[in-house]
């Protein structure tokens, strides 16, 4: 039986919504739409359940960032990737998206087959590390991809997907410097248009929930001009 994945699309303009849903579903994805934050938060837990969320900012009721609080904080919805839509395009506006735990964020306007892609790639990128099966363990430090869950002296880490792909990414490549464009493209699944400042935030906030153990936190270090290295001493 072939799988076909259920997007939620949040927007309150009718126009973008039509424009959104017939690619996708040309695409062959199932859409669910909803047209404020009140009514999102209903249809994140009716079945079929949504694989992707496509989020606006700007939403009538409830914004989008409460919206994605929401989702990120509920156990029962927080691993559903999200994808914020939207006119704003200011940093501070992404860097809210980022922290929240958004996996992608598309200003508008937008073109449709972009979109398209970047929603299999996110989609794509979850299933991939899903898929993954060793439990790995770095001294203080375990790590679980089947159950998307990773533990620092037996404690267990509140660390949103793209931190816990980043981090276990890292462990499966100990003592290389991976750049910024090798970051994005292995953990969004596709060259992020030059954008790299999304690596910095989620790096940042990384490292402060692994301050627990400082030898774990401070592996991580900064490659100048390059990206990121986590160094494994063994």
């Amino acid at each position: 039986m072939i799988n076909i994945s259920t997007i939620l699309l949040v927007d309150d303009e009718e126009n973008i919504r039509m424009l959104v849903k017939y690619n996708l579903e040309k695409a062959g994805f199932t859409v669910k739409e909803a047209a404020d934050g009140a009514a999102a938060l209903e249809q994140v837990h009716v079945a079929p359940f949504p694989d992707l969320i496509l989020l606006d900012l700007m939403l009538p009721k409830i914004d989008g960032l409460e919206v994605a609080r929401q989702i990120k904080s509920n156990n029962n919805s927080a691993s559903i990737p999200i994808i914020m839509l939207t006119a704003k395009s200011t940093e501070v506006d992404k860097v809210l998206g980022l922290e929240i735990g958004a996996d992608d964020y598309i200003t508008k306007p937008f073109s449709p087959k972009e979109l398209v892609a970047r929603v299999k790639a996110v989609l794509r990128r979850c299933q991939s590390v899903s898929g993954a099966k060793d439990v790995l363990t770095i001294g203080a430090l375990t790590i679980d991809p089947i159950d998307y869950r990773a533990t620092l002296n037996g404690v267990i880490l509140d660390l949103t997907p793209k931190e816990f792909e980043l981090l276990y990414l890292f462990v499966l490549n100990p003592n290389q410097a991976l750049s910024r464009e090798t970051l994005l493209t292995k953990i969004w699944g596709y060259e992020y248009l030059g954008d790299t400042r999304t690596i910095d935030v989620h790096m940042r906030h990384l490292r402060y929930k692994l301050a627990g153990v400082p030898s774990v936190a401070e592996a991580f270090e900064t490659v100048r001009g390059i990206g990121y290295r986590f160094n494994n001493k063994k």
